[in-house]
């Protein structure tokens, strides 16, 4: 029962939660009508779409991001159409005469029913705008709905969640009614109210169109009630772990994962008697892709003796959370293995994991007997390996010779060189940016070089937009500039609009030649064509300091970090 009444109180928070303001003016616009023939439809219809997408979201997929983008699109159509017809009622007319027509027989009822049906329909649309609007809370209710599937448990929680926030804005807009109607007694101003509310609507669908409410109400974090939802998240996470009176070292459960790839889905029961190792990764990790050579190895060689090697792929980017992407990555790196998609993070937290990479050894009883964070350390986990894996088959001869691999490209093992750090061009995660322009988040900009940058910091030039995880080319040209050590570079990247983005490369002013990487040609030239990792650098010679530029000459492209070896 807890967990309902946390979804129920988290859904009642969202009214004062800053993605649900921009909705706000929908649910007004007929606050001067009925509440049983206007306002109750519209809170009705907005419960019920949420409650329908969120559960296909639950175990649908990310195809339903698309049709859930889409759904929004439409909404924000038919919402501007409203608000038009709020300012011209001549065109409210017009608009509503199909809803009169499918009144039949009762047609001479026809405003009453078109009321309802509309305000029911406009409940419909302005569910698909509020619908991606939660914080921690929400996550927990998908979480579990993930967890049990498509069942009525799941959709019950959604449910909860949604009547807790109808509850606040039903509260809202009786009292809101009053306010409007006390108005129109006093200013006699009803048509004034009625196309003051249609330009709030047209406004409102343009703000959330451009993306304008979330660039302007992140700016105030006093308006966000995430600390408060996450607050209930933690007191509840805390009453459960005390109540866990478990072995330490027992496996936590794999359940959780959204899909499972080269496999159906896995739990303890079923790997009890294996050897399994966790490796806990993402596909656009230079470090995670440079220990794939030997996991595959030990995948080859000692699979039939019982070893279980599991890919736990949690995301560190959006982008990563894209089945489809994850899927063909895992094509694409030979990866055989059974993978879990941990988007919601939750083996990755059951383990208490911070890592990528990061391997787990569990022996056949469920225990985990090792643990080891980053690259490296190879021969010692794969010395643990055989070592459990005689424990589990007290008959089994096992070679003592180590796997030997040599991994190309992004997965050949890093130089053992001074390197510059790994570099986020996001802005929450940002740092040795020497471009002289002030940052202006989430907004375009138009950036510069200096004449000079020192050893580690790096450049924008042209127009960027700046978001928390990325840098984004507004208008081509435009460059990014790095002053790295290191044999090899690396860029993760992606595209804006899935339209291949070209650029190209230079290292000191000149075209790399044999010092380009895998992803480019000698005269340093490469196209963008999926957001994964990009080798672009890997100096063949004596290793020194370099000026590093790519230049973008199409628009749309999207950098992420940098990466070096």
């Amino acid at each position: 029962m807890l967990i309902f009444l946390l979804a129920y109180l988290g859904g009642i928070l969202t009214i004062f939660s800053p993605c649900v303001l921009p909705v706000l003016p929908f649910v007004f616009a007929r606050s001067e009508q009925s509440f049983r023939r206007s306002g109750l439809p519209i809170l009705i219809g907005m419960a019920a779409t949420f409650t329908v997408l969120a559960s296909l979201a639950a175990v649908g997929g990310a195809w339903l991001v698309e049709i859930n983008q889409y759904g929004r699109y439409a909404a924000m159509m038919m919402l501007l159409l409203l608000g038009v017809a709020l300012i011209f009622p001549s065109l409210a007319d017009h608009l509503m005469r199909p809803f009169v027509a499918l009144g039949g027989r009762l047609q001479q009822h026809a405003d009453q029913q078109s009321n309802v049906k509309g305000s029911l329909l406009l409940g419909v649309a302005v569910g698909f705008l509020w619908a991606p609007c939660a914080g921690p809370i929400l996550g927990l209710v998908l979480a579990g709905a993930a967890l049990n599937g498509a069942n009525l448990y799941s959709a019950l929680l959604l449910l909860v969640f949604a009547a807790g926030a109808a509850t606040s804005l039903g509260v809202a807009l009786l009292a809101g009614g009053r306010v409007f109607s006390l108005m129109k007694r006093s200013l006699g101003a009803e048509e004034w109210i009625r196309r003051s509310l249609g330009v709030t609507v047209v406004a409102g669908v343009v703000v959330i169109a451009l993306g304008w409410d979330t660039k302007f109400l992140t700016q105030f974090s006093f308006l966000s009630t995430a600390g408060t939802e996450q607050k209930l998240i933690d007191n509840l996470a805390q009453k459960s772990a005390s109540q866990n009176t478990g072995d330490a070292n027992s496996t936590p459960p794999l359940t959780g994962a959204t899909q499972w790839l080269n496999s159906p889905p896995l739990t303890n029961d079923m790997l009890r008697g294996k050897v399994v190792l966790m490796d806990f990764w993402t596909y656009s990790c230079i470090n995670c892709l440079r220990t794939l050579p030997y996991l595959k190895a030990w995948d080859e060689k000692y699979r039939a003796q019982g070893l279980v090697i599991i890919g736990v792929h949690a995301p560190e980017f959006a982008f990563e959370k894209d089945v489809t992407n994850v899927e063909k990555a895992v094509a694409d790196l030979g990866i055989h293995y059974p993978v879990a998609i941990d988007n919601q993070y939750a083996i990755w937290n059951s383990f208490k994991n911070e890592y990528w990479p990061a391997h787990y050894l569990i022996d056949a009883q469920g225990h985990i007997r090792h643990q080891h964070f980053g690259e490296g350390a190879y021969q010692e986990t794969e010395e643990m390996i055989q070592t459990l894996l005689k424990e589990s088959h007290q008959d089994l001869a096992l070679s003592e010779k180590f796997v030997q691999v040599a991994g190309t490209g992004a997965t050949a093992a890093a130089a053992n060189l001074h390197k510059s750090p790994e570099t986020y061009l996001g802005y929450s995660r940002q740092q040795n940016l020497a471009s002289p322009e002030a940052i202006i988040k989430d907004a375009a900009v138009r950036y510069s070089a200096p004449h000079k940058l020192n050893l580690d910091q790096w450049a924008l030039s042209g127009a960027w937009l700046l978001s928390k995880e990325s840098a984004a080319l507004q208008s081509a040209p435009g460059s990014i500039s790095f002053n790295f050590q290191g044999r090899d570079l690396h860029l993760v990247m992606g595209t804006l609009k899935n339209i291949p983005v070209r650029f190209r490369v230079t290292l000191d002013g000149k075209a790399p030649g044999a010092d380009h990487g895998t992803d480019i040609d000698a005269q340093g030239y490469g196209e963008i064509h999926e957001q994964r990792l990009y080798q672009l650098i890997r100096q063949s010679g004596i290793t020194k300091n370099r000026l590093f530029r790519i230049e973008f000459i199409d628009a749309d492209a999207e950098a992420f970090a940098f990466t070096f070896g």
